[in-house]
Protein backbone atom coordinates (compact mmCIF):
# COMPACT_ATOMS: atom_id res chain seq x y z
CA UNK A 1 0.00 0.00 0.00
CA UNK A 2 2.30 2.42 -0.95
CA UNK A 3 1.90 6.04 0.21
CA UNK A 4 2.45 8.54 -2.45
CA UNK A 5 1.98 12.15 -0.91
CA UNK A 6 0.21 13.93 2.35
CA UNK A 7 -1.19 16.48 1.70
CA UNK A 8 -3.50 18.84 4.20
CA UNK A 9 -3.93 15.43 6.26
CA UNK A 10 -5.22 13.87 2.87
CA UNK A 11 -3.09 10.65 2.65
CA UNK A 12 -3.03 9.92 -1.24
CA UNK A 13 -1.81 6.52 -1.66
CA UNK A 14 -2.25 3.40 -4.29
CA UNK A 15 -3.24 -0.17 -2.71
CA UNK A 16 -0.71 -2.62 -3.65
CA UNK A 17 -3.24 -4.91 -5.89
CA UNK A 18 -4.39 -2.24 -7.94
CA UNK A 19 -6.31 -2.40 -11.53
CA UNK A 20 -6.59 -0.01 -14.51
CA UNK A 21 -7.72 2.26 -15.17
CA UNK A 22 -4.96 4.19 -13.67
CA UNK A 23 -6.15 5.98 -10.07
CA UNK A 24 -5.31 6.77 -7.02
CA UNK A 25 -7.05 7.23 -3.40
CA UNK A 26 -7.64 9.66 -1.37
CA UNK A 27 -7.96 9.08 2.54
CA UNK A 28 -8.57 11.37 5.52
CA UNK A 29 -9.76 10.14 8.99
CA UNK A 30 -11.73 7.32 7.66
CA UNK A 31 -13.41 8.40 4.66
CA UNK A 32 -12.10 7.74 1.29
CA UNK A 33 -12.45 8.96 -2.88
CA UNK A 34 -10.83 8.37 -5.73
CA UNK A 35 -9.29 10.03 -8.66
CA UNK A 36 -9.66 7.84 -12.11
CA UNK A 37 -7.66 9.22 -15.22
CA UNK A 38 -8.60 9.10 -18.67
CA UNK A 39 -5.59 8.41 -20.85
CA UNK A 40 -5.90 8.58 -24.33
CA UNK A 41 -2.75 8.49 -26.29
CA UNK A 42 -0.85 9.36 -24.02
CA UNK A 43 -2.54 12.07 -22.30
CA UNK A 44 -4.84 12.32 -19.67
CA UNK A 45 -8.39 13.99 -20.97
CA UNK A 46 -9.95 13.50 -18.09
CA UNK A 47 -10.28 12.78 -14.70
CA UNK A 48 -12.90 11.43 -13.09
CA UNK A 49 -13.80 11.79 -8.85
CA UNK A 50 -15.53 8.77 -6.83
CA UNK A 51 -16.80 7.33 -4.37
CA UNK A 52 -15.04 3.95 -2.87
CA UNK A 53 -17.60 1.24 -2.40
CA UNK A 54 -17.82 0.93 1.31
CA UNK A 55 -16.13 3.70 2.10
CA UNK A 56 -17.69 7.03 3.45
CA UNK A 57 -16.58 10.25 1.07
CA UNK A 58 -14.17 12.41 1.98
CA UNK A 59 -16.07 15.47 3.35
CA UNK A 60 -16.29 18.72 1.29
CA UNK A 61 -13.37 20.53 2.05
CA UNK A 62 -11.12 17.32 1.62
CA UNK A 63 -12.94 16.16 -1.48
CA UNK A 64 -12.22 19.75 -2.80
CA UNK A 65 -8.74 20.06 -1.43
CA UNK A 66 -7.85 15.89 -3.16
CA UNK A 67 -9.57 17.13 -6.24
CA UNK A 68 -6.94 20.76 -6.40
CA UNK A 69 -4.40 18.69 -5.59
CA UNK A 70 -4.93 15.41 -7.85
CA UNK A 71 -5.35 18.20 -10.83
CA UNK A 72 -1.99 19.81 -10.21
CA UNK A 73 0.04 16.50 -9.54
CA UNK A 74 -1.47 14.33 -12.18
CA UNK A 75 1.37 13.75 -14.24
CA UNK A 76 3.39 13.16 -10.90
CA UNK A 77 0.54 10.75 -9.46
CA UNK A 78 0.57 8.78 -13.12
CA UNK A 79 4.72 8.68 -13.23
CA UNK A 80 4.39 7.34 -9.45
CA UNK A 81 1.69 4.30 -11.02
CA UNK A 82 4.02 3.60 -13.91
CA UNK A 83 7.23 3.54 -11.58
CA UNK A 84 5.66 0.98 -9.10
CA UNK A 85 3.04 -0.95 -11.00
CA UNK A 86 4.70 -1.49 -14.30
CA UNK A 87 8.31 -0.48 -13.24
CA UNK A 88 8.51 -2.17 -9.81
CA UNK A 89 10.38 0.64 -8.44
CA UNK A 90 10.12 1.46 -4.75
CA UNK A 91 7.98 5.80 -4.56
CA UNK A 92 8.89 7.63 -1.52
CA UNK A 93 6.10 9.65 0.11
CA UNK A 94 6.22 13.19 -0.43
CA UNK A 95 4.75 15.42 1.91
CA UNK A 96 2.89 18.62 0.65
CA UNK A 97 3.44 21.92 3.28
CA UNK A 98 0.69 24.43 2.13
CA UNK A 99 -1.75 24.53 -0.11
CA UNK A 100 -1.42 24.28 -3.84
CA UNK A 101 -2.84 26.45 -6.52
Amino acid sequence: MPKIFEYLGIIIMFYSNEHEPIHVHGKYQGYESKAEFIIEDGKIIDIKFKDVKGKRSLPHTQLKDFKKFVECFKQDIVQKWIDYFILHKSVPCIKIEGKVK
